[in-house]
């Protein structure tokens, strides 16, 4: 059975906007003493501390303990966590092509997995505060962290403007629009994006919409799926199902279903 769940998101401060999309808190409450929850595919890159319980990923059927903090890169399928009793995380949002940048790590086209950086020095403050139910504080921390790191790393004006582009049109560009927004060749930026992300700017933009898709069908899941196609740029409804198959093993249909029980139960 599923986890009860709490979540709420924090803004970002200004300087670090172009490199992170939000901080967030999650707390999992659960009365069983293991239980799963799964994470499907979005656009971002995420690094998780977690507190209280214990957290595992399954991998083949094997379940692999993680570490806090462990980073979760861009997936091409869900991936699932087993918990033990109450989790509280506090996480990162990053955009996949500055996370590595950011963090001056080599970037790889990795899912879930452990990663060796100063920041993991911040878990004991972090775990402190939040168990004094301090999250806002924890939050602060994080943030501080972030803008010191920031404020010593440069940023690349292409990538960052190809970012913007993505975003904005919830990655509906092809690869040459976006290449046009950022002011280079497709081959200059698909190279730049490549190494400071480990994915394509269609690995990406194909994430992106996909997202698109998936939040509108758990908000909406009545959505007219044809309809729904054309409003995200999808060639037709067989394209929006096969992509949207790719990324979580089942249709939009199916999910869409899933997301109607969802809602009946009262459940968040």
């Amino acid at each position: 059975m599923p986890p009860e769940m709490y979540h709420q998101e924090f803004d970002v401060p200004e300087q670090l906007q172009d490199t992170i999309k939000c901080f967030w808190y999650n707390r999992r409450d659960s009365t069983e003493a293991q239980s799963f929850f799964e994470v499907t595919p979005d656009g971002y890159a995420e690094i998780i501390f977690y507190f209280s319980g214990e957290c595992s990923v399954a991998q083949n059927g094997i379940l692999h303990p993680l570490p806090s903090p462990f980073m979760m890169g861009l997936l091409n399928q869900p991936v699932h966590f087993h918990m033990a009793n109450r989790l509280e995380i506090i996480a990162v949002r990053c955009f996949p092509w500055t996370v590595f940048d950011l963090l001056e790590l080599p970037s790889g086209k990795v899912g879930v997995h452990t990663f060796e950086h100063p920041i993991a020095q911040l878990h004991s403050t972090l775990d402190t505060l939040i168990q004094q139910g301090r999250k806002e504080e924890a939050i602060d921390q994080l943030k501080q962290y972030f803008l010191t790191l920031r404020s010593h790393v440069s940023t690349d004006s292409m990538l960052f403007k190809a970012g913007v582009a993505m975003t904005k049109a919830k990655g509906t560009l092809h690869v040459s629009q976006v290449a046009e927004a950022a002011h280079a060749t497709v081959r200059t930026l698909e190279r730049k994006f490549k190494e400071s992300s480990g994915h394509t700017v269609k690995d990406v933009s194909g994430l992106m919409r996909f997202e698109q898709a998936r939040n509108h069908l758990w908000l909406h899941p009545d959505v007219n799926l044809a309809g729904l196609a054309v409003d995200l740029g999808y060639t037709d409804q067989s394209h929006l199902s096969r992509e949207f198959k790719r990324y979580t093993g089942i249709t939009p249909a199916a999910f869409a279903k899933k997301a109607k029980k969802k809602t009946t139960s009262g459940k968040q």
